[in-house]
Order: structure tokens, then sequence, then C-alpha cells
């Protein structure tokens, strides 16, 4: 049966903010800004958002206090001081840290819950509206229904999941990633690779999210390479198209393991969402090859590479070092690994030994 649902409406292109504005006027006469401290206020997203709503009269909180991946915690303070202002609507501008905390306070906003109710995706008041205007081309949070915490009771990444959490529109305008430094630009194109990848290969692929991811694979196996040069703004719009794209995919498909895996990377080693997946996705793709040589093959082909270790070859280049790990972290990690559902959308399905594995050939084991 086939299940496909992507209320989002995307509009892109340089100023598609400014030309677009009466979409904001529509929505309601007060808004909450969320973003992170630095980065929106610096690549112009932050203020052509403020020039918009003070031209049509619309009041605004601004709240810039989002860290990189925020945790469960700070989205409930934050919803309170949203509470107090009253929006009418919520905007998050910035990378997949802000948009996803927008998200969290979007439901908080408007419903009393606790952290086990937060995480039902079920709600008795629906959340707010949200606007999304991305600032880095990697998460495709714009067009998806999750919401990535960081659980440190738990010591891991939480997902919320409900479709009530979709933002309304995006806006996905490149000029706000142009001054990207080169290790973000290639740590959130890893990300929107393994959205891409990860959503092809996974058990709840379909026919129609195989078409995004596709094409998201073959403009990325184009714009990857580039990624370690100068790149125009031509290649800037690609790469935040195939993250959008690369978006739609996860959110009918889901991720898999190489996500479950790259979770305890960012809590307890402190590395980049998007470089976690890619330092997994060589081993985990050789892993599936075992499996399914020929869909391996399809996505090596749109990848513009001949070989498992052209692929292998491109994610060194693009990564460099390769991190160590001590026994007691692999350890961990692989036991980490089985707490997440992603595990189970992969095909066939890791056991312990799998996932040790590809930890053990993708890191130097001290």
């Amino acid at each position: 049966m086939l299940n496909f649902f992507m209320p989002t409406r995307v509009l892109s292109g340089i100023n598609c903010l400014k030309e677009n504005s009466n979409i904001l006027t529509g929505l309601g006469s007060r808004a909450f800004i969320v973003t992170g401290k630095k980065s929106s206020s610096q690549n112009g997203s932050l203020n052509d958002i403020i020039t918009i709503l003070e031209q049509n009269n619309i009041h605004y909180t601004l709240y810039n206090e989002i860290n990189s991946n925020p945790s469960i915690q700070e989205v409930q303070d934050a919803a309170k001081i949203a509470k107090k202002t009253n929006p009418s609507f919520i905007i998050g501008i910035g990378g997949g840290s802000p948009l996803d905390a927008a998200k969290a306070i979007a439901i908080l906003a408007t419903n009393d819950l606790d952290e086990k109710q937060l995480f039902t995706g079920i709600y008795s008041e629906a959340p707010l509206p949200i606007i999304a205007v991305p600032t880095t081309a990697g998460t495709g949070s714009e067009v998806t229904p999750y919401s990535i915490l960081t659980d440190y009771i738990n010591e891991t990444k939480k997902c919320i999941s409900s479709p009530t959490i979709f933002p309304k529109v995006a806006f996905l305008d490149a000029r706000y990633t142009m001054n990207l430094p080169t290790e973000i630009t290639i740590n959130t194109a890893l990300d929107a690779l393994s959205h891409a990848l990860e959503g092809y290969l996974s058990v709840k692929a379909t026919t129609i999210s195989n078409i995004f991811a596709e094409k998201a694979l073959t403009i990325l196996g184009k714009a990857l390479p580039k990624t370690l040069h100068h790149l125009t703004i031509d290649d800037r719009e690609d790469l935040l198209y195939s993250s959008m794209l690369a978006g739609i995919v996860i959110a009918q498909a889901g991720t898999t393991a190489a996500h479950a895996m790259g979770y305890s990377l960012t809590f307890y080693k402190d590395i980049d969402h998007g470089k976690a997946n890619g330092l997994v996705m060589y081993e985990y793709l050789k892993f599936i090859n075992n499996h399914q040589h020929e869909l391996v093959n399809k996505v090596l082909s749109l990848l513009q590479l001949k070989t498992l270790d052209d692929f292998g070859i491109l994610l060194h280049n693009l990564l460099g070092t390769t991190p160590k790990l001590s026994i007691d972290e692999l350890n961990l990690f692989v036991a980490k690994t089985f707490q997440s559902p992603n595990v189970s959308n992969t095909n066939p399905v890791p056991n312990r030994h799998d996932i040790e594995n590809i930890f053990r050939n993708s890191f130097i084991i001290e």
C-alpha cells in the first residue's frame, strides 16, 4: 500500500522570502523566532525575516539561544518564554538544530506536556504553524515531521515524529549558505547524502520516495567533490535543493542503522551529526552490499562512482583523518545503537556482530 504525505509548501530561489512575504502576513499578528546565537544574523536570513515582519506590523519575539544538538530541557525552557508572548506562529531559522527546536517549541507552546507525552507524537492541541528557513544544506528538517533532541538522561538522541510538525512553508534561499565554512558545508552535505542513501535502502522505501532519493543522489554525486573547493551560488543551490529532496525521502522512509550509530558519536565524541554519519557510511554500505548488491550498484551509479572503493575514497577525501575509539567506547556505542528504532528500518537488520564490525572497520580502535 502506498502512503505519501508531504504537506509543506516549498519556495526556493534568491529573495524567495521577500517575494512571498504575503505568506507570513496571513499567519497572524505575532511571531516567535527560533534561531542560534550568531549564524542567522551573519548570513542575512534573520534581517530579511525581521524586515518583513516590521514592514507588515507583525509583532515578534526573538529567541536566539538555541545550541547545536538542542536538549529536551532547552526546548522546554524556550517554550515557556514562547507561551508568554502568545505567538500565532513559529519561525525557525538556521540549520537542523534551530529547525528541530522550533518544531518542539511549536508543540509545547500549545500543549502542557511532560517529556514522555512530548515524544508520543499525539497532542490534544495542534502545534503552532511553523515557517522554516534553512541556512545549511543538510538536515532537510524543513520538509520532515521529525524533531531530534538530545536526551541527557539516556545519553542519546531522541526523535519526535508527528505529521503535525511538518513546517507549513519552507523558504530555500541559497544566499544564506554562501559563507558557510568548508567543514560545515561538507558535514551538512554528508548528512543529506546519508538521508538520501539510507532512505533509498530503507525497508520503508516506496516508489515515490525513491524518485526523490535518486534525484538527490544524482545531484550530490556531482556536488560533493566540489565541496572541497570554492562553491558558486549555483553549487550552493544544488546542495540546498538536494538536502530538501533528501528530507522528503526520510519523511517517507525514515533513516536506518547508520543514523543510529551516529547518535553516540555525536553525544559522546562531539562529532558533528553529518560527519558522524559519513564516518560509518562506507562500511555500512559494504554491509548492505553483501545482501543487496544490485541496489548498492544503483546507488554508486547515481553518485557517478564505479566501485564501493571509489565511494570510500570520496568519503575519506571529505572526512580526513580517521578518529580513534577505545574498546569501552566501541562496546558502549554498539549497545546504544540498538536502542534506536532506526535499526529496524535496515534491510537486512544487522545484529550486534554486524554493528561492531562496522564500527571496528570505520575507526582506529585503541
